[in-house]
């Protein structure tokens, strides 16, 4: 049995789920998502709890069990607290500039950038060298600030470019002289 699947999901006051056939709709403070979901699973909603339950034990229903459950979380907890995602700019001369809802970056190129973020994700730029990518779904957080990354990624030998506030990047020693 899956050890994911199986979680109940706790959901927090001010947030409603409806499920209407495969389509599940979760509402709260910060929004609206909707999914749907394969209609093998069984979403099960109570008072403030939801748990995933699946047919039978072949592959299929299995490997949905846990993804269902987890997707579902990720909506309860993209309603009501929301997802953000840090980007550090390393470099020399490497900034960001809010214009309104977009964002400009200067990443080395003989051109600034712009970047317009879609309805429903906000980048914030707290200093010249970081941007927060905020949103409620987690799946496109995680799109817009990877396709941000990919502008100008992380280099290993001066350790130049755009990365995650986690990231490790694995530096190398370059040339040597005799």
């Amino acid at each position: 049995m899956s050890r994911v699947g199986k979680k109940p999901i706790v959901v927090p006051a001010g947030v409603t789920l409806t499920l209407n056939g495969t389509e599940l709709t979760v509402k709260g403070p910060k929004g609206q998502l909707v999914r749907n979901f394969h209609e093998d699973i069984k979403i099960n909603i109570a008072e403030n709890e939801v748990t995933v339950e699946r047919p039978s034990d072949n592959k299929l229903h299995r490997s949905l069990h846990g993804t269902t459950r987890a997707l579902v979380a990720n909506m309860v907890k993209g309603v009501s607290e929301g997802f953000d995602r840090t980007l550090e700019l390393v470099g020399v001369g490497y900034r960001a500039v809010k214009n309104g809802k977009s964002v400009t970056l200067s990443l080395g190129y003989s051109h600034p950038i712009e970047v317009t973020p879609e309805e429903g994700i906000e980048i914030e730029v707290p200093n010249q060298t970081t941007l927060v990518v905020k949103g409620i779904n987690k799946e496109r957080v995680g799109q817009i600030a990877a396709e941000i990354r990919s502008l100008r990624k992380p280099e290993p030998y001066k350790g130049k470019g755009i990365r995650y506030s986690d990231e490790v990047v694995r530096r190398k020693e370059g040339k040597k002289g005799k």
